[in-house]
């Protein structure tokens, strides 16, 4: 799978909280952001993944 760099701006105290937790679950924030925009497409019916 091909990586795309993406630049968000989001509100520092919350993605600070979130980093937080992600840091204490073991995740990666985007990771966590990929998974989100995958939900979203399939919830339109997009296929994703095989």
């Amino acid at each position: 799978m091909e990586k795309q760099k993406a630049t968000l701006f989001v509100d520092k105290i919350i993605y600070q909280k979130y980093k937080s937790l992600c840091k204490r679950y073991g995740w990666i924030v985007s990771k966590q952001f990929e998974n989100f925009m995958v939900r979203e497409l399939e919830k339109e019916g997009e296929k994703i993944r095989q």
